[in-house]
């Protein structure tokens, strides 16, 4: 594999790290899988095309994540609060509905055509990597998630919130007891977990074409990353969308007819050697 294709692995492994983050951090606070995630996901995507046609690329980055946040707070406040003492089955049917229901009002508010974003102008050529020539676009794909993971890991690690969201996600409560705000720290991982799906939204949204059903493709992959990183774990997760990313461009350099089987071989090779996914569960 070259260094091209290398670059393509981790630019889509960023994708997947910065989308698995946010959900990683909902499933160890909350137990349960948030399968709207991949539907968040696409509004953000939708979102950046709206917000390019009106204003620039630029705006859409900061503007989707916001929009995205709030959706994540209503989820916060109308579902997971709402149902915090019912089966986790009942509460992931729930947000299994939540996510066709935002994916249907996408397709009725943009219709079923595939819409195109622009990446931006200064980003629309290539760059030299290592005497190799490169899309620009992607290689911020890259940067925009290795900011993301620093910033994250150290916000968790070293910020009063952080130790709130640890403390909240190992023992909600033994952390009541010591007098944490759960349902503050609750709607601030949702929300955020939103926000991190938006991001994801618009960075794909020129990297890949705006169309329906792609919250859906995304998120088999996004599951298959965190529970291959173990469950509720953020640094496993982000190892594992990465290698995943490496994983997946290479099968389809080297075995294209049967990469699609791919992701679930090497999920399948990891519960079977380390059931509790690479790091076990844990929230950074």
């Amino acid at each position: 594999m070259d260094l091209a294709q290398l670059l393509n692995g981790l630019a889509y492994g960023a994708l997947l790290m910065i989308l698995s983050s946010g959900l990683a951090m909902i499933y160890g606070l909350r137990g349960v899988m948030n399968f709207a995630h991949g539907a968040l996901y696409m509004l953000g995507a939708y979102l950046a095309y709206e917000v390019t046609q009106r204003t620039s690329f630029w705006a859409a980055l900061v503007l989707a994540p916001l929009l995205l946040a709030a959706v994540g707070a209503a989820l916060e406040l109308g579902v997971f609060r709402r149902l915090q003492h019912r089966s986790h089955i009942e509460v992931g049917l729930v947000m299994f509905g939540a996510a066709l229901i935002i994916e249907r009002t996408i397709v009725l508010i943009w219709g079923d055509d595939t819409l195109p974003v622009k990446a931006p102008s200064a980003l629309d050529g290539t760059a030299n990597v290592l005497g190799t020539d490169y899309p620009a676009y992607r290689l911020l794909i890259i940067g925009v998630a290795a900011v993301m993971a620093v910033a994250l890991v150290l916000w968790l690690k070293r910020s009063r919130t952080g130790l709130h969201i640890r403390a909240a996600s190992h023992d909600t409560e033994t952390a009541k007891i010591l007098g944490i705000d759960v349902d503050r720290v609750s709607l601030v991982v949702v929300a955020l977990g939103a926000a991190l799906a938006g991001l994801a939204g618009v960075l794909a949204a020129p990297y890949f074409s705006v169309q329906p059903g792609m919250g859906q493709s995304i998120l088999i992959m996004v599951l298959i990353v965190v529970v291959a990183g173990g469950v509720g774990s953020i640094g496993g997760a982000m190892v594992a969308a990465l290698a995943l990313g490496l994983i997946q461009t290479a099968g389809n350099v080297w075995i294209p007819s049967v990469a699609v089987l791919v992701p679930y071989l090497v999920a399948i090779a990891v519960l079977l050697w380390r059931p509790s996914g690479l790091a076990g569960k844990r929230v950074a």
